[in-house]
């Protein structure tokens, strides 16, 4: 774990419950004078440890109504190979997040669509077009639960 104390956890905490929240009403929660906290939500960014601020949106609100999760199996095993599908992956805007996995398949993609013709048109135009697949495999969510939660950060010890 970085170098992080109890105000950098304290801040992250804050952030993650509204990242709107001005300087002063997080150093207001978090116990610290503005400026040092500003330091902190600075250095946090500079490091890497805070990515970047999102609107967190209502994928039906704006009509994507579909969320699969594609296993894709990629034959000729090679760092190469991995990599030239990894690259493929992340250029596809429907894909909001990717893995490189373990077990019967070697990546797993959230893709995010209107409905299952939208689906489909990836699946054949996109996804099965894709360097050194040998399978996939689609999972429809049915209905979410929690997406985009809070990470649960470690405890000082």
């Amino acid at each position: 774990m970085p170098n992080l104390d109890k105000f950098d956890l304290a801040i992250l905490e804050c952030l993650q419950e509204d990242a709107r929240a001005t300087n002063v009403e997080i150093a207001e929660k978090v116990n610290l004078s503005p400026s040092p906290c500003l330091r902190r939500i600075r250095n946090l960014e500079k490091t890497g440890v805070i990515r970047g601020y999102r609107a967190d949106i209502d994928r039906k609100e704006v009509g994507l109504g579909l969320t699969v999760f594609v296993e894709l199996k990629v034959a000729h095993h090679s760092r190469e190979n991995a990599q030239a599908q990894e690259a493929a992956l992340l250029a596809i805007p429907e894909v909001v997040s990717c893995f490189l996995i373990s077990g019967t398949a070697d990546f797993l993609a959230e893709v995010v669509v209107e409905d299952l013709a939208a689906y489909e048109r990836l699946l054949t135009d996109t996804l099965l077009t894709l360097p050194n697949v040998s399978d996939i495999r689609s999972n429809f969510a049915i209905r979410s639960m929690k997406t985009h939660g809070a990470l649960k950060l470690p405890e000082l010890k």
